[in-house]
């Protein structure tokens, strides 16, 4: 399309002045963003095409990845990295006086998830195209996304994403592929040849509207497809009330996670369910039926994976395509269903196993439900027969029980796969919370450890450090991460660390002036950064962290001479907007940040500072610019974590607990390149499972948590009023659920010894520079080989480019 710098700027400002109908002088940033956006696109498109005509033509089995979030982050700098083109198009601006860091910062980050669920999404969609591999992802356009955070009074608000205001860029509309998915209704059984059917009658139609972006691999011609489903009246029927249909059909895909406190919300979560699998099964089996025709061999040539149990009714819809739609027999259909899915479960906390009252399903889906009744009465048959009389086990294992429908159930007895994200979440899942089903299907349990595309993480988001990498030890690095482990031979290297040194100082200064920017603060580059970044919820126990902030504060003013290397600590995290209890975490660390960064003896030891409304475009700020990762998770209870690997990879060292995937970092860089503290994972569930844990019995006999604690209710933290109580209260009057009181001393040995080794430059700069080393293993690439391979059972498509 262009070949040189001169080349793109002619196009560049032809595309401009057809757009915009305005000369170059005229157009403002956002009108260039945006024209270089489209002039992306239209470059991307030859390869979208022909990477689609080549699946076509060669018949290759497919995955389709459906998940509830794609957290994509901005788009920009990435297509220009993956395309080659990135140096071309920076010349080609710098010689229109523009500076595409400036048009970068104008794309907003795509407000299509919120934490590792659906980075993940994003990183597996990168690997796939980057790996040729053909797979793609079906997910939800969602208006407002989760919600814009701003922090007023040190109080959590929620504004609406404005990420859609002036369009996206990256898509395409595909109204003349559009679906209709039905709600409410019921269902009428006929005899037709005199054989028993079924028909969903009276159902509140919603048109599907798909939106494509392109994915585009690094370095390769692979485009592959994310399909995003918007949420449009459809024809209106006479007799309801329009403006009431509108607002509820609009409603779907507002939203990202409505609140399910009260039933509205769990109807429109419910909602948004069945809309994106319905949309999505329908998308591809018209797909498929244009290719091959017959369904009898779909797994064949597809693979469907379910991103945790949001997409899980995809199982019973595709059922019901089967069965009512093409009129196979059940036996048939189930054959085929159970032959097409995989599950990937994201969670080893019991409450987060999706279950749905049947008194709400049933209404709103009432062809579905009957369909998930039959799958249920006929799983616990085949329960029966194995194991006869034992009612317990089979009323544990059924789908629904209890008036509700368990989506995990559903998941595990539709797939052919299941598979934890790490190692030691598959052994519980296997030993614990699924190990009925693990006892009666044990060649479905497998583990793929997630992974994170490093091309993101590192070489578009810090720059520095992978020039000096590339230096060090070529660019087979970013094709191959793995070769990353050849970095271990600088490691008594004393200028390459000293340059690693440098490169760390340089994303510190970038920081710590967003920091200045966006909150008005000065932080020391020379203190350490200690960053705890992610979702805001009492198992990832940012409250321990700010409980030992406290503790840090009072040693400060008990003792004048009380000596320590100075520390930044940043935070970054959303609360979910019913979850209260964070948000009072939220307000807590606010609390603190006051009481400590003007304190006269404290301010120039600790600084304390969150970062509001974090994103992806954030979080590739804040992460390269790292001393050390917090993953201080209760052991047991965090899945994987991919934050900890992002960190890892640029040259933090990790300060966690033994849960996640923070056993396999430790595996890889060994115990005197990690900081790990605090209960295993089981020694918590031997507290669970047997008792014997007394948090008022630390309360009493560690000073240190005494004060901390009285001073949640005390009125020795500003604007506190009774803000903390419920704190408090969870702590010692519910037992401390998350055990912060427990691992409180082991924690504050760790950040004590951790402080300690940063003292020793050189030391820590060894250490840094051998976790990045031993990264490779964390990339996505690795990762999606291993899905590949072992459950979708793809191969490559399309050539280098």
């Amino acid at each position: 399309m262009f070949s040189d710098h001169n080349e793109f700027k002619e196009m560049f400002l032809k595309k401009l002045e057809m757009m915009y109908g305005k000369t170059f002088p005229e157009s403002t940033a956002q009108d260039q963003f945006f024209t270089l956006g489209h002039l992306i696109r239209e470059y991307i498109s030859m390869n979208w095409i022909h990477t689609n005509e080549q699946y076509r033509f060669n018949k290759q089995k497919q995955v389709y990845y459906l998940s509830i979030e794609f957290l994509l982050g901005r788009l920009l700098r990435q297509n220009l990295m993956n395309l080659g083109i990135y140096e071309v198009v920076d010349q080609g601006l710098k010689d229109l006086g523009i500076d595409l860091s400036d048009i970068e910062e104008i794309e907003h980050d795509a407000g299509l998830g919120n934490g590792g669920l659906g980075r993940l999404a994003a990183c597996f969609l990168d690997s796939l195209a980057s790996l040729n591999l053909p797979g793609h992802g079906y997910g939800i356009r969602y208006k407002h996304g989760l919600f814009e955070q701003r922090i007023v009074n040190g109080f959590q608000m929620e504004l609406p994403e404005q990420w859609l205001r002036h369009g996206h860029v990256w898509e395409v509309r595909k109204s003349d592929l559009t679906v209709e998915v039905p709600f409410w209704g019921k269902v009428e059984s006929f005899t037709e040849n005199e054989v028993l059917k079924f028909r969903h009658v009276d159902a509140e139609l919603v048109s599907a509207v798909p939106y494509d972006m392109p994915v585009v691999g690094h370095e390769t011609s692979t485009v592959n497809t994310l399909r995003l489903w918007s949420a449009e009246p459809a024809a209106y029927k006479a007799g309801k009330d329009l403006m009431k249909y509108k607002r509820d059909t609009e409603a779907i895909t507002e939203f990202l996670y409505p609140d399910d406190t009260h039933d509205e919300g769990k109807i429109l979560r419910l909602k948004q369910q069945y809309f994106l699998v319905s949309a999505s099964i329908k998308s591809i089996i018209d797909s498929y039926i244009y290719r091959y025709g017959d369904l009898k061999d779909l797994h064949e040539y597809v693979s469907i994976h379910i991103n945790d149990t949001h997409p899980v009714l995809a199982i019973p819809e595709l059922m019901r395509v089967l069965v009512d739609e093409y009129e196979y027999d059940w036996e048939e259909a189930w054959g085929i269903t159970t032959k097409t899915f995989g599950y990937t479960n994201h969670t080893t906390l019991s409450e987060a196993l999706e279950k749905w009252p049947v008194r709400i399903f049933q209404p709103l889906l009432p062809r579905i439900y009957m369909i998930v009744n039959e799958i249920n009465e006929r799983f616990c048959k085949e329960l029966w027969i194995e194991y006869p009389g034992e009612w317990k086990r089979i009323e544990d294992m059924a789908i629904i029980s209890h008036g509700v429908v368990k989506m995990a159930h559903l998941a595990i007895v539709g797939s052919f796969s299941v598979n934890g994200v790490a190692k030691i979440h598959t052994e519980i899942l296997k030993q614990r919370e699924m190990n009925l089903f693990y006892q009666y299907y044990p060649d479905k349990f497998n583990s793929k450890t997630n992974g994170i595309t490093h091309r993101r993480w590192l070489l578009n988001s810090n720059p520095a450090l992978s020039e000096l990498i590339t230096s060090g030890i070529g660019n087979e690095w970013i094709r191959q991460p793995e070769k990353l482990v050849n970095l271990g031979k600088y490691r008594t290297d004393a200028a390459f660390l000293e340059d690693l040194y440098k490169v760390k100082q340089q994303n510190k200064e970038r920081l710590a002036r967003r920091i200045f920017e966006s909150n008005g603060m000065k932080v020391d580059v020379n203190s350490i950064f200690d960053i705890q970044v992610k979702r805001l919820h009492a198992y990832k126990r940012q409250l321990l962290n700010v409980l030992h902030i406290l503790h840090l504060y009072n040693r400060c003013v008990e003792d004048p001479h009380f000596d320590f290397h100075p520390r930044t600590f940043i935070f970054g995290a959303k609360a979910s907007p019913g979850y209260f209890y964070a948000k009072k975490i939220i307000k807590l660390i606010h609390s603190v940040a006051d009481l400590v960064n003007d304190h006269p003896l404290v301010k120039d030891k600790i600084k304390v500072v969150f970062l509001e409304n974090y994103r992806v475009s954030l979080a590739e700020e804040i992460i390269p610019a790292a001393d050390l990762s917090q993953q201080i998770s209760t052991a047991s209870k965090e899945a994987s974590g991919t934050g900890n690997m992002k960190f890892m990879m640029n040259g933090a060292l990790t300060l966690g607990t033994l849960d996640g995937a923070n056993i396999e970092i430790l595996e890889q860089v060994g115990e005197d390149n990690i900081f790990i503290f605090g209960l295993t994972a089981e020694e918590v569930m031997n507290y669970q499972k047997q008792g014997g844990y007394y948090a008022m019995e630390y309360f009493h006999h560690d000073p240190r948590i005494k004060k901390v604690l009285n001073q949640l209710i005390n009125d020795s933290l500003p604007d506190a009023d009774d803000h903390f109580e419920t704190i408090y209260d969870s702590l010692l009057g519910e037992n401390d659920q998350f055990f912060v009181l427990r691992d409180f001393d082991s924690y504050a040995r760790i950040q004590e010894e951790a402080g300690k080794a940063y003292e020793n430059r050189e030391g820590w700069s060894r250490m840094c520079l051998h976790n990045i080393a031993n990264s490779g293993y964390f990339s996505s690439d690795r990762t999606i080989e291993e899905y590949s391979r072992e459950i979708w059972k793809i191969v490559q498509g399309s050539l280098m480019r």
